[in-house]
């Protein structure tokens, strides 16, 4: 049973709560196993188990699955603590049985192809009224860019952050929440800094590429189209990737990851490397505010071998990752200097100008204070600047005036350090 558990962890507790103490409502049957387990709060867990699956269903908040109530669940049975404590005729009771029930029912239905659906006339008919609902927002936003290209920047600072907020509220009701994101981004430059009106410049001229690129989608070469869908917010179902993106096999070397708490949405990127190949790789999680992202397939540093599923595009980047082995420990891997690096992020621009990170591992370098803030210096003295406000003091630890390697992410703001190496052991920094 414990080999179900999805981590040591879990093992360990349900391991706790194989006793009946802990439990009431037990009950079994040849199909199923259910019973109550009091948590920390007033009312109890319900567990119940199919038999036939093995399949789970738990109302605690865990992530995890199965939880450690449905391991201690069937570790109770497999010990025979579950025939001791319930009846000998303990009914199963209505919350297991729906369940059960429900699973019955979907089991008895044909089998879906991946990226079927139920209804393709009707989903063809949502594609196509969001599909208006877009187009309509992409011609409003370029009326207002086309009218600030005819007023100019003059009194901008004062209506620029309004009208922005604005435009990406529409940009949401157009079902554009890429492009919402972007408009959002331009709005937080009006009025940072003594350059905002040419990093304003450079936003609003990525939006009004994109919006281009969406009036010209049917000539567009397919992997650039899927791009610019995916940056106006348009999504590729997980079925679809799996069943056709391209597949690469390899040890993918796990550079560093980033997470970015919301109130709403976790945000976390895993950059991996492929080891022979040297591909690049973004495996994307997200959480809603107040819930677990799930486990990490590899901690920074590590390999795992893994078929990676990408999804469409002319940068291909974001992946799935389907393991095919036990993870591995890793040496310090190789990098670049600073100039190879840079010159690495210029040629994905180059592919896909609204790439805005892009991961790099640098070779040799140290940091070193820039103004008010920090750089990594490779040994020719050229440097990488460190985002602001990024805390160093791990990486300054390590190093010790010492040129080491770090793995980060790279955008037009700045490095962020993810991994370093001490020798060959990795040290994570974000």
């Amino acid at each position: 049973m414990l080999g179900l558990a999805p981590d040591p962890a879990s093992a360990k507790a349900a391991q706790r709560l194989a006793r009946g103490d802990r439990w009431s409502g037990l009950g079994g049957s040849e199909r199923a196993l259910w019973g109550l387990c009091q948590g920390s709060g007033k009312k109890p867990y319900q567990t119940v188990v199919d038999r036939g699956g093995p399949a789970f269903k738990c109302s605690c908040p865990s992530r995890k699955f199965p939880c450690k109530h449905a391991l201690g669940l069937m570790l109770l049975a497999a010990t025979g603590t579950l025939s001791e404590t319930a009846g000998p005729e303990t009914p199963e009771p209505e919350w297991a049985t729906s369940w059960l029930e429900e699973r019955a029912a979907r089991a008895g239905r044909p089998e879906r192809k991946p990226g079927e659906v139920a209804d393709p006339i009707a989903a063809q008919q949502r594609v196509a009224r969001r599909a208006d609902r877009v187009s309509a927002g992409m011609a409003e936003l370029e009326s207002w860019l086309d009218d600030q290209v005819r007023r100019g920047l003059g009194g901008f600072e004062q209506r620029g952050y309004s009208e922005l907020s604005r435009l990406a509220a529409r940009m949401v009701d157009a079902q554009a929440p890429g492009v919402a994101g972007a408009v959002r981004r331009a709005a937080a430059v009006v009025g940072r800094g003594h350059g905002w009106p040419g990093e304003l410049l450079e936003e609003l001229s990525l939006i009004h590429l994109i919006v281009s690129a969406h009036g010209q989608l049917s000539e567009l070469p397919p992997s650039l189209a899927d791009t610019v869908q995916s940056r106006i917010g348009w999504t590729v179902e997980t079925a679809r990737v799996l069943a056709e993106g391209e597949k690469v096999e390899d040890d993918w070397l796990v550079l560093g990851r980033v997470i970015e708490p919301d109130d709403y949405l976790t945000v976390r990127r895993l950059w991996l490397r492929g080891s022979s190949t040297g591909r690049l790789a973004l495996i994307l999680n997200f959480a809603a505010g107040g819930r677990q992202l799930d486990p990490l397939p590899a901690r920074p540093g590590e390999l795992v071998p893994a078929v990676l599923s990408y999804y469409p595009g002319v940068l291909p980047m974001r992946a799935l990752l389907t393991q095919t082995a036990p993870r591995l420990p890793s040496p310090r891997p190789a990098g670049l200097n600073a100039k190879q690096a840079l010159t690495s992020y210029v040629e994905s621009l180059a592919a896909d100008p609204w790439n805005e990170r892009w991961p790099l591992v640098l070779a040799d370098v140290r940091p070193a204070r820039n103004g008010e803030n920090w750089a990594l210096v490779d040994d020719s003295g050229d440097a990488l600047e460190v985002l602001p406000g990024v805390d160093l003091w791990k990486l300054l630890a390590v190093s010790a005036g010492d040129p080491v390697t770090v793995a980060g992410e790279w955008n037009r703001a700045g490095f962020k350090p993810m991994t370093c190496w001490d020798s060959d052991r990795p040290v994570v920094l974000s």
